[in-house]
């Protein structure tokens, strides 16, 4: 997965398949970020962070279609 924080317009753009499959993504990622954290191996801790906001962002984002479909 990229290093930047995706942009909500971006996000937007998409397909709800392509937001689902993407927070799949995601999180697998951010269990693995947790893993390196706790067995030692994370040199940058700032990317868990920033894997937890891009999931905050697709889930209100998927959140929002669902209420409005």
């Amino acid at each position: 997965m990229s290093e930047h924080i995706l942009k909500t317009e971006e996000l937007r753009n998409r397909t709800v398949d392509e937001l689902s499959k993407q927070l799949v993504e995601l999180k697998q990622e951010l269990f693995n970020l947790r893993f390196q954290h706790h067995t030692g191996q994370l040199e940058n801790f700032r990317r868990i962070a920033h894997v937890k906001r891009n999931i905050a962002r697709l889930s209100t984002i998927l959140r929002e279609r669902a209420l409005h479909a």
